[in-house]
């Protein structure tokens, strides 16, 4: 490529073309390029010029030959150059410390990222994008393969192609939530992007907030697909986090929202600016009035994405509040669900299972229906008859957390009887327990409540049980995450919906177990792709614990009408309605009259 002129004086990108041998230098702005110019970018990007949208008023040149053109690199107002092919590369400035970068001898060859046959994976500009260079540099960016061949950087494991175009998907954009489905690597991509926005130099420093038990997780993850980033983590004392969050220089600091709560003035100070702030996660802040919303939207940054696989848990309320941190002002709660679901086409990626992953092995569910012992049936009816009775009493009174004490109290009974302890549930878990231990595998058993885990680790014993629960302190969780895999005589792990719903990668368990239910699948679903995602080498068989004539079934038939109903008119996650149980349908299930109230609220 011929020399540069010298970045500081320039205005605008410089771009370099070849065509049939003849190289043209052009500067990109709306007074000195030509119309021919343009119809050859549009050549080159397979676009038309109406699609980039270019005016080029009273400028007339000779013709320009249709011939076959390719970008040969630009040069940015501020310096940086991204050159193609390699050969043609300076000195390259990655914009990250010496001491940071992997010896040659340290990494795997390079993988070869296009397959044969496969067509690139192109990077589009988003449509809020209207500067004109700002929509050329994008257009005219190499095939991502390219990039990342350009830039020699290597891979642990072979990217699949949805995972490509996700990386494709957050490199251009300044606002973006990727909210595939849990177990599609939404950790790789992210970490891809990150990594490859900073080779470039747009990407100095970034924040990763997330959930304090996947801290550790992202540390792994970010040594197994960027080894060459540092990463600081904000851990331990007030004041030791002082520090950290002083002297971090590096890439990457990953805290917890947590500590971005406690440290409001180290993270969001009016000096600290960060070119990109990823939200793990980032259903964590779907209440708009909450702390940790207001907060992390008082980050001074530049880029904003968030990180989910349930962009919706309750309402479509749940995507407004996220998106007051990825684009404030952008949604609002009156929108109608199809309407916003059009509004936020363009910043949100969603992919399933499914649709991506036609080789994962399959996920079978079966409900396992189970009759009350006699002493458990004892006490759920005279339970229930007490407890209705003392509901109705209160008339107006009545609340919707009374509601929920007595549906509380009955779904424990379905459990375990209080007085004996004798549980229909346990008798069938320790059948299929046995079954799971003698051919070698591994089952995940979900509770809502540790009181039930703490009692079924107990009566389990011969199985190796392991807990996983809010009780158990982070620094024994990854060790125990790690026996639970490596152990041959460990073969169950007993978790808390809470303590599972998030970043876990399980997918060594073949069974899933849910002994009580959640209130809204949604939690299920992130509780069962624990085990069903990438990496799974075996089919996952989920079984679902359901006690006849309870207010477990009753629950179940409400939470499967709202599923049919949401999959008969929308196709995609982002116009969910309510998935929740409502109050009415909570007093529903005793046949109660709901108090007049103002407002709905989801349980």
């Amino acid at each position: 490529m011929d020399k540069q002129p010298n970045s500081a004086a320039r205005t605008a990108p410089v771009w370099s073309i070849e065509a049939d041998g003849l190289s043209l230098g052009v500067a990109v702005d709306n007074r000195l390029c030509s119309p021919s110019f343009f119809e050859a970018v549009a050549h080159t990007s397979q676009l038309s010029g109406e699609q980039l949208a270019i005016e080029t008023p009273g400028v007339v040149s000779s013709d320009f030959p249709r011939a076959a053109i390719r970008t040969v690199g630009c040069l940015f107002p501020e310096g940086r150059a991204q050159l193609l092919p390699a050969k043609h590369l300076p000195v390259r400035q990655t914009g990250l410390p010496e001491k940071a970068l992997p010896a040659k001898n340290q990494v795997k060859p390079e993988l070869q990222l296009l397959a044969a046959g496969a067509p690139p994976t192109r990077i589009r500009p988003p449509r809020d994008v209207v500067k004109l260079e700002d929509r050329l540099r994008i257009l005219l960016e190499p095939p991502l393969e390219a990039l990342l061949s350009a830039e020699s950087l290597r891979f642990a494991h072979h990217p699949f192609p949805y995972q490509l175009d996700g990386i494709a998907f957050l490199y251009p954009r300044h606002q973006a939530v990727l909210a595939d489905e849990m177990g599609l690597g939404k950790t790789m991509q992210a970490i891809t992007a990150v990594r490859l926005l900073a080779h470039h130099g747009q990407v100095r420093r970034a924040l990763l907030v997330c959930p304090k038990p996947l801290m550790t997780n992202w540390r792994r993850e970010f040594a197994l697909w960027a080894p060459e980033l540092p990463i600081t983590l904000i851990d331990g004392s007030s004041a030791q986090r002082h520090w950290l969050w002083q002297q971090s220089g590096d890439v990457v600091t990953i805290a917890n929202y947590e500590a971005v709560l406690r440290d409001l003035g180290d993270a969001a100070g009016e000096v600290r600016h960060f070119d990109l702030v990823i939200l793990d996660e980032a259903q964590r802040i779907k209440n708009q009035s909450s702390a940790t919303n207001q907060v992390v939207r008082s980050i001074s940054r530049g880029r904003s994405w968030a990180l989910t696989g349930t962009p919706i848990e309750n309402s479509a309320e749940d995507l407004v509040g996220i998106f007051e941190f990825v684009a404030p002002g952008y949604l609002h709660a009156n929108m109608k669900p199809r309407t916003m679901g059009r509004a936020v086409s363009d910043h949100v990626l969603r992919r399933t299972k499914d649709r991506v992953l036609s080789d994962l092995p399959p996920i079978l569910f079966r409900d396992a229906e189970i009759e009350l012992s006699a002493q458990q049936a004892e006490s759920y009816h005279l339970a229930e008859d007490e407890g209705v009775v003392r509901l109705r009493a209160m008339k107006q009174e009545v609340t919707i957390q009374h509601v929920f004490e007595l549906v509380l109290r009955l779904k424990q009974i379905c459990n375990f009887d209080p007085t004996t302890g004798e549980s229909g549930k346990l008798e069938r878990l320790e059948a299929d327990l046995e079954e799971c231990a003698a051919s070698g595998r591994k089952a995940i058993v979900f509770s809502q409540w540790v009181q039930t885990l703490t009692e079924l680790s107990g009566r389990l014993a011969r199985f190796g049980p392991l807990e996983y629960h809010g009780q158990v302190p982070h620094r024994r969780r990854d060790a125990v995450i790690e026996q639970f895999r490596d152990d041959p005589h460990s073969h169950v792990l007993l978790m808390t919906y809470g303590a599972g719903s998030v970043g876990l990668n399980l997918q060594f368990a073949s069974y899933v177990f849910l002994f009580d239910r959640w209130w809204n699948p949604a939690v299920e679903d992130q509780a069962i792709n624990r085990a069903h995602r990438i990496g799974s080498t075996s089919p996952v068989t989920v079984t679902r614990f359901l006690t006849v004539g309870t207010i477990e079934q009753r629950i179940n038939q409400v939470l499967a009408e709202k599923r049919e109903l949401f999959d008969a008119v929308f196709s995609d996650d982002i116009s969910a309605p309510s998935l929740g149980l409502s109050r009415e349908e909570v007093f529903s299930l005793f046949d109660l009259k709901l108090p007049a109230s103002p407002g709905q609220e989801a349980a």
